[in-house]
């Protein structure tokens, strides 16, 4: 019998960086994603962090460049993303701030309302 894998729960994105991509863009250097592909939407969850006092789901398609981006973006400040609703209307993203809505390559939502 096979064990099922969790995804796993960091207490912030900083934690989240420093603790799963670190390691993953070290050990794949050439890959644009965290699910290793070019592309193709994918739902899978990442991992999930907590901010603003707020679980949110990373997904695998997300890019990342961006998440370096977001990364570097707390050096600035400790809100570096804006909440938003998605385009449905029916959860809410994270969205870095001063970064492009179209195309975002950023695909962060929260968990549960």
């Amino acid at each position: 019998m096979s064990e099922k894998k969790t995804t796993p729960e960091y207490q912030s994105f900083k934690e989240f960086y420093l603790q799963q991509v670190i390691p993953y863009k070290k050990a794949f250097p050439t890959h644009i994603r965290l699910d290793g592909k070019i592309n193709e939407s994918s739902q899978r969850i990442s991992a999930y962090f907590w901010y603003l006092g707020q679980k949110w789901k990373i997904d695998f398609d997300t890019h990342i460049d961006r998440l370096k981006t977001a990364f570097d973006e707390f050096e600035k400040s400790e809100t570096p993303f804006i909440i938003r609703p998605t385009k449905n209307n029916k959860n809410k993203c994270l969205i870095i701030r001063d970064q492009p809505l179209r195309n975002k390559k950023f695909y962060v939502y929260q968990v549960g309302k």
